[in-house]
């Protein structure tokens, strides 16, 4: 192993989770002012690891490591950042000292960082460009937020359709502003419209002579630069793609899509999914506590409007839970294994609709199947259910109105999870923005009403 490569100290179960000792070092020597030591402690470090680091020490400590060290951040480091932490680190470092971190990096960093800052530091950054990488990185800024055109880069190998490999060879040899990685070249014709592309293994290991032509790929696809980033990550995922060719309206080639850029994008796509379903936006563990506070209010605000609702039927049998008080220590019961139930079945239908594996075509049959689902869930609980009753409070009577309840509610349930997010997604509704607290308040409702309407019919 070469002397100048420096393993990352990591944790003792090596997962790749920084060493606990190493950031009380770095601590340590903040605390003493120490930037050489610093410096010593940060340089061997992966940027990803760095920016880990960023996240797991205090915003105070924070602070004082970057007005030691702030000269040292490199671009990868801020590319590697949470997005609302980023936007801090970005704000506490001199306009200068960030233009000069984010000199190496690719277009569509640039572009990313970008979109973070105030109008003092995006026009600091732009100024210490270069020309050429300025005119790239305020083209890119033109196109719609997230869209493929701000999500590519302007760094392509590209060349004429009719070349060999040899004069591709040739040509990549010669470039010296070459992208730092890229998987494919790209073939255009004369109007410089993509028509093919071919791996970098197909080129180093085919013949000089060999038409380009020859070597292109079958997955091949373009991407049009007004397209939504989220459409673009389907598209990498469905067909498997490593880069893709970004064109403007005309079909003429403006940038490169890779595969990492798109998978951040997928990741960002489940994240959010995730985040919404729980009512949490989306917020991170880096949040100051105020936004944290300000983004989840909303929705416990309609939670709990959706209570008071729910509450509203339990009211309307006052009169029965008064002479059967052990009904008010049952129906939770009810209302909770609907409420999950109908969480399983939302859950499914929100990743279909996200990956569009879920279609107009097969609507009806996974509906169908959700609700039979439920049904068929129903009819086991019933009986444990049933049995619970009857053994537990000696009565059958009370054993039949919980287990029907319970066949009622999980079968709604089923019906529901799917029925709620797909009206939502024909409505332009994020179903996973809003389809939790509609799941949730049906089901709440759908479970107080057929326990307590049943145990005032059967028991009362």
């Amino acid at each position: 192993m070469s002397d100048d490569f420096i393993r990352p100290e990591m944790s003792d179960d090596d997962s790749y989770e920084l060493d606990s000792s190493l950031i009380e070092r770095v601590l340590a020597v903040v605390r003493l002012d120490d930037t050489l030591g610093l410096t010593a402690l940060l340089k061997p470090l992966h940027a990803a690891d760095v920016a880990d680091l960023l996240e797991q020490i205090g915003a105070s400590s924070r602070r004082k490591l970057l007005a030691l060290w702030g000269a040292g951040m490199d671009g990868d480091v801020l590319s590697e950042l949470d997005e609302g932490l980023r936007e801090e680190v970005i704000h506490a470092l001199e306009p200068a000292t960030l233009a000069y971190a984010i000199r190496d990096l690719e277009s569509d960093d640039v572009v990313d960082l970008l979109e973070d800052l105030e109008a003092p530091q995006r026009d600091a950054i732009l100024r210490a460009l270069g020309d050429r990488d300025r005119v790239a990185v305020e083209h890119s800024l033109n196109y719609p937020s997230e869209s493929a055109g701000r999500l590519m880069q302007r760094e392509v190998v590209a060349g004429p359709e009719h070349w060999t490999v040899g004069e591709a060879i040739d040509y990549i040899r010669q470039d010296h502003e070459l992208p730092e990685q890229f998987y494919h070249m790209i073939l255009v014709d004369p109007m410089m419209r993509p028509v093919g592309y071919v791996t970098l293994g197909k080129l180093l290991g085919s013949a000089r002579n060999v038409k380009l032509k020859a070597l292109c790929e079958e997955s091949f696809r373009t991407i049009p630069a007004t397209q939504p980033e989220a459409d673009v990550a389907y598209a990498f995922n469905q067909y498997h793609l490593i880069s893709a060719p970004v064109v403007d309206d005309s079909g003429r080639l403006v940038g490169v899509i890779t595969i990492d850029d798109a998978m951040i994008v997928l990741d960002e796509e489940h994240e959010e999914d995730i985040m919404r379903l729980a009512g949490a936006g989306d917020g991170s563990i880096s949040d100051r506590l105020w936004e944290t506070a300000k983004q989840r209010f909303p929705w416990l605000a309609v939670n709990l409007c959706t209570a008071i609702l729910a509450s509203r039927v339990i009211v309307q049998f006052e009169s029965t839970i008064s002479q059967l008080v052990v009904l008010a220590a049952l129906m939770p019961i009810i209302a909770s294994m609907g409420g999950n139930a109908g969480t399983q079945s939302l859950t499914v239908t929100v990743r279909a609709l996200a990956t569009k594996d879920l279609t107009s075509r097969n609507m009806w049959r996974v509906i169908r199947r959700e609700a039979l689902v439920g049904l068929v869930n129903g009819l086991l609980f019933a009986a444990a259910l049933g049995a619970f009753g009857f053994f537990w409070y000696g009565s059958a009577a009370l054993g039949a109105v919980l287990a029907v309840a319970i066949v009622i509610n999980l079968f709604v349930a089923g019906f529901v999870g799917v029925g709620a997010p797909v009206i939502l997604d024909k409505m332009g509704v994020d179903p996973a923005l809003a389809s939790g607290t509609f799941v949730m308040t049906v089901t709440d409702m759908v479970g107080f009403f057929a326990f307590l309407g049943l145990a005032t019919l059967v028991l009362v």
